[in-house]
């Protein structure tokens, strides 16, 4: 067989298990920011009975590229045909929403019955990601200071951790603080924290990067029995190596320590502790500056982000030209979820008045400050869980009028809560609402069919019923079968 015909066949064989794989929804790397230690806790049910679906290693594979496959299963196929896969998908997911709405029983319709307009490739394809979190564990050599991403899993006690300086979507200042930091744990006497349980300390490490070059990095730590005097100790050393030692190299701007006894903790339950460095670092896209505290949420591709954050932005509030200069379209945008205040900020030019709808206190904080630091003037952000302000902040607009009022929402993987769908569709001033989807196929589709079913007063859905009219997907992660889906709605 000739080398192009081998060649050829590979890339058909990869294809399949690539559709497979989105098919079944195995979700590979997490595009919310979970990382892959995420794996060390016990797997759910749902999670067995998922497990057997995703395909077995070849054996002949390295484990730099089973690695490869876990975390860019896409990284063997050419950027266009990454974009023709996911194309085709995302149309499969919603031609599912369409066939819902026409009362359709069998899986008649390829397409959907809305346009969905051509993905938008990511500007940047190599090494885009500002955030990565490395594990800690055992490498392949048997050595547990070993600090990357996992293969393996927790239920077949097979988790190996791999280095990750090939993978594409890495970029190389996030590998050198990765390999700097195993060097420092290697050399610390403090053992490495694999399992709560069984002790051990030090745990993974999470860099963020800005376009201008800061580096920060947060590394996380379980004190178990340590005395304050002893953690203090430890944290001196890391400061020392990462600053005056060989780790200097990194030049990093801000270091943070994270005394945690849980997997995942809020400033709140554990503050984030400045050790070197800054406090934030800045980001600018489309024109607005936003700053990024050790634990915000901010769009892990700053290039896409201006493709995603335009996009929301134009199918919110239509530009509007009048006489060649552009106009101000007034009204009011509700940005739920708003994060650190992104979607509103950039928008806040063509509305009369932003409010953002935000659960995480220090979001607030850093949206409060970035529309500040921006001199924007007509936006509010309001803390507390969407579910519980959104009703009463909805009585409020319909009493008080003063013009047109769009919605955006930009919710988890676990979509909106019943109550904020409630409260969205029985405002009849929302005639457009903009829904941003990392994963149509999940809980977002419940809320999709919320939004656009007939009047249901059991469900206390009894406003009108909005219609899909446009989605555009976007790729914010080359390499990975995951991208966002923007999906307008109106009535």
């Amino acid at each position: 067989m000739s080398l192009a015909a081998a060649r050829s066949r590979s890339v058909i064989f990869v294809k399949r298990n690539i559709l497979h794989t989105l098919r079944q929804n195995c979700l590979l790397f997490s595009t919310n920011d979970t990382t892959l230690a995420d794996q060390r806790k016990p797997p759910s049910n749902k999670q067995r009975r998922k497990s057997h679906k995703r395909p077995p290693w070849n054996d002949n594979l390295s484990w730099e590229e089973r690695l490869a496959d876990v975390v860019t299963p896409l990284w063997r196929l050419s950027y266009d045909e990454q974009l023709e896969l996911k194309q085709k998908h995302q149309e499969r997911i919603l031609s599912q929403l369409s066939m819902h709405l026409s009362g359709e029983s069998t899986p008649v319709r390829s397409k959907p019955s809305f346009p969905v307009l051509s993905i938008l490739p990511s500007p940047v394809r190599d090494g885009y990601r500002n955030k990565s979190s490395f594990s800690v564990n055992r490498g392949v050599d048997g050595n547990t200071k070993t600090v990357g991403f996992y293969v393996g899993t927790g239920k077949q006690r097979n988790i190996v951790c791999i280095n990750g300086d090939h993978l594409l979507n890495v970029p190389e200042k996030h590998k050198l603080v990765a390999r700097c930091y195993q060097d420092f744990v290697r050399l610390s006497p403090l053992e490495p924290c694999l399992l709560f349980h069984t002790g051990g300390h030090w745990r993974e490490v999470t860099v963020r990067t800005n376009t201008e070059g800061h580096t920060m990095a947060i590394v996380y730590f379980h004190p178990q029995a340590l005395t304050p005097e002893e953690v203090a100790v430890h944290k001196a050393e890391l400061v020392d190596y990462f600053t005056q030692g060989p780790g200097s190299v990194c030049q990093l701007g801000s270091l943070f320590f994270q005394e945690s006894t849980m997997t995942r903790c809020t400033h709140e339950e554990s503050p984030y502790q400045l050790l070197h460095g800054q406090p934030h670092m800045y980001e600018e896209v489309l024109g607005f500056k936003f700053r990024i505290s050790a634990d915000a949420f901010f769009q892990v591709n700053q290039a896409a982000a201006e493709v995603l954050y335009s996009t929301v932005r134009d199918l919110c509030v239509p530009d509007s030209e009048e006489g060649g200069g552009r106009t101000k379209v007034g009204g009011t945008l509700l940005d739920v979820c708003c994060g650190t205040g992104a979607i509103g900020i950039i928008t806040s030019p063509r509305v009369d008045r932003i409010i953002g709808i935000e659960l995480l206190g220090q979001a607030v904080e850093d949206a409060r400050h970035n529309a500040a630091l921006n001199n924007v003037q007509n936006c509010e952000f309001i803390p507390g869980k969407a579910e519980v302000v959104l009703p009463g902040l909805m009585s409020q607009l319909s009493s008080a009028g003063g013009g047109p009022v769009a919605a955006v929402v930009n919710p988890s993987r676990a979509g909106l809560h019943h109550r904020v769908v409630q409260a969205l569709r029985n405002q009849p001033a929302i005639r457009r609402l903009v829904y941003v989807s990392c994963k149509p196929d999940g809980e977002a589709m419940r809320n999709f069919r919320e939004l656009c079913c007939a009047p249901d007063s059991q469900k206390k859905l009894t406003g009108e019923a909005f219609s899909p009219t446009l989605a555009v997907p976007v790729d914010m992660f080359p390499h990975t079968p995951h991208c966002e889906v923007v999906l307008l709605f109106e009535r």
